[in-house]
């Protein structure tokens, strides 16, 4: 968010826990792209914050309430809060329990077990959800609209285009098992707690191959996960490559350095294999 965008959702945020009694007299950034992130105190409570309209934060509050209910490592709503979306001032604010980070960080091991674990659970909550493939429709759109995108040079639309599409159909020949996924459980979205590795944010849920959510986290993770089909493992590390590029590349999209992001993605996506993880991307970038 822009900083004028961020003060505001500050605002709407204090003035949702105000409304509960929650003492909120300051605001923490802990993230902050296309939604905010924040820590509020001294209340300690976990507020995320996106303008209305841009999230689907009351599916996320449904689903979540269901996954905890049936065991999975989810960060929980906060107890003091109604498990609901509150509007304020254009935005949508929703509050959760908020979790010292704890050091060492979790293992490559409990991350994968903690992964197994929800993936388990989510086979036993039927919730109407999107596919996988919504996701990379989204993406194509994104690429080709040039008013959507329009620093995307031509053969990089094209290129881009053409792997989008080339990837879809490989993942769907393949006809695997699908089930509801998290959509983006990469080191950003797993809270490193007493309790173990908590999952947040599922507003980019939806059903597809577990290797589609594989595809988000580190190796060492992969290694431990029972039973990965390692041809689709790299056709969906691909498709994740192609899929952050495009988006990335958007107009409106304010990921922190995300025009350079989108440059590198784009850099490793014509490299060829093997196929970075998000975590390595990651950890190239911020050394450059």
């Amino acid at each position: 968010m822009e900083i004028s965008d961020v003060t505001r959702a500050i605002a709407a945020a204090t003035s949702v826990a105000a409304l509960l009694d929650l003492s909120a007299d300051d605001a923490i950034v802990l993230h902050n792209s296309n939604k905010l992130a924040l820590r509020l105190t001294p209340c300690n409570v976990f507020a995320r914050v996106a303008p209305v309209g841009q999230e689907v934060a009351q599916f996320e509050v449904e689903l979540a309430q269901r996954l905890t209910e049936v065991g999975c490592p989810m960060c929980p709503l906060e107890p003091r809060a109604g498990p609901r979306v509150y509007t304020r001032d254009g935005f949508a604010v929703t509050l959760w329990t908020y979790y010292e980070p704890v050091a060492p960080h979790f293992s490559p091991v409990d991350y994968a077990k903690a992964l197994e674990q929800l993936h388990a659970g989510m086979r036993n909550v039927d919730v109407p959800s999107p596919r996988f493939t919504d996701r990379i429709r989204e993406a194509q759109d994104v690429v080709a609209d040039p008013d959507r995108s329009p620093a995307l040079a031509g053969a990089d639309r094209v290129f881009l285009s053409g792997r989008l599409a080339s990837l879809r159909r490989a993942i769907e020949e393949r006809g695997a098992v699908e089930q509801l996924l998290h959509g983006e459980p990469h080191p950003g979205n797993v809270l490193s707690t007493r309790n173990g590795p908590l999952f947040i944010d599922l507003e980019t849920c939806c059903r597809g191959p577990v290797e589609f959510d594989l595809a988000h986290v580190p190796e060492p993770v992969c290694e431990h996960y029972p039973n990965v089909d390692q041809g689709l493992l790299e056709e969906c590390r691909q498709l994740v490559l192609a899929m952050v590029a495009a988006w990335r590349w958007e107009l409106r999209d304010q990921f922190p350095n995300g025009r350079r992001f989108g440059e590198e993605f784009l850099s490793a996506l014509r490299g060829g294999p093997p196929w970075p993880t998000l975590d390595t991307m990651n950890k190239r970038l911020g050394s450059l």
